[in-house]
């Protein structure tokens, strides 16, 4: 009772949230705002007190089908392949590994910034005082947030600082259908509210996530949560668009260059069809984005 409660709050609190911004905000953007003042950074030392590390699912080793077989006898379906660079579908073997049950929260990347000597970006600063200081929301709320306005580099030393590393696309792809090629991580159903945080764009880019432990009824058959919606992850592979038929059948690492990160799983913005959990994007390294972080894995020992 209490989970659905929280749930009907977290949808009445989105939705006066963006309606709030348009009526009030109508030309903002973080770019346009002042710099926030220093006591941000007070708010931003207590968000990490509230720090929780995400337990790990085991993931076993094994063969899964991976990507999507070509098919122009079907056209907007979540069967059929969203690009070409999904295909073929192919069976892929990977090794056992551990995956964070969720999506790196907000406080631990806080936290490992400060910990690291590294500074908090301007757009994550803004945000956190925007709503700190007009919505009231606070630190200890803030906190399960997912983690946001991350670069590439910075989740891969921030898996690597706790003993893990980014996923690879094959692992991530893995976890979110297990091993009998699932639509999305929950099954064959479309996507809805109750199962993912996704559709909500606007145009002040104000993020409209769940926390990260949230939203158990879209959780994959290996109960990894918010493997569709709310935030897009980073994963450690370069994108390949002719990858696929060519990429090894046993733990495929990916390209060994290229020019954008694969990002996977879709987000708080999200169209459906980015949900499907062999969707691919790609983002640059550097990018910073409201739509973007995180989570890690480490080898099954």
């Amino acid at each position: 009772m209490i989970g659905v409660v929280a749930l009907s709050y977290y949808r009445v609190f989105t939705l006066c949230l963006a309606i709030w911004l348009l009526l009030v905000f109508p030309g903002f953007s973080w770019g346009e705002l002042e710099p926030p003042p220093p006591m941000v950074d007070v708010h931003i030392a207590n968000i990490t007190s509230f720090t929780k590390a995400s337990p790990s699912i085991t993931i076993p080793k094994g063969w899964f089908l991976m990507g999507t077989n070509r098919r122009d006898d079907l056209r907007h379906t979540f069967e059929t392949h969203y690009d070409d660079t999904e295909f073929p579908q192919r069976r892929i073997w990977v090794d056992g590994y551990e995956i964070d049950k969720y999506e790196v929260s907000l406080a631990e990347y806080l936290k490992f910034l400060l910990n690291t000597n590294r500074t908090v970006s301007q757009e994550l600063r803004g945000l956190i005082w925007h709503l700190i200081s007009v919505h009231f929301i606070p630190d200890q709320a803030l906190a399960p947030w997912p983690a946001l306005y991350v670069t590439w580099e910075e989740a891969r030393d921030f898996c690597l600082h706790h003993k893990k590393r980014l996923p690879s696309e094959a692992e991530w792809e893995k976890a979110a259908r297990g091993e009998s090629a699932r639509i999305f991580p929950w099954g064959e159903m479309d996507p809805t509210d109750d199962l993912a945080v996704f559709g909500q764009y606007h145009v002040h880019e104000i993020p409209l996530v769940a926390t990260v432990d949230s939203f158990e009824d879209g959780q994959s058959i290996y109960k990894v949560l918010h493997l569709s919606g709310n935030i897009a992850e980073w994963v450690n592979d370069w994108l390949g668009s002719d990858y696929y038929p060519i990429m090894p059948e046993k733990n495929p690492p990916g390209p060994k260059m290229g020019r954008y990160k694969v990002v996977r799983g879709g987000s708080w913005k999200s169209k459906p069809v980015m949900l499907r959990s062999a969707t691919r994007g790609g983002a640059s390294p550097e990018t910073r984005s409201a739509t973007i972080g995180f989570r890690c894995v480490k080898p099954n020992l």
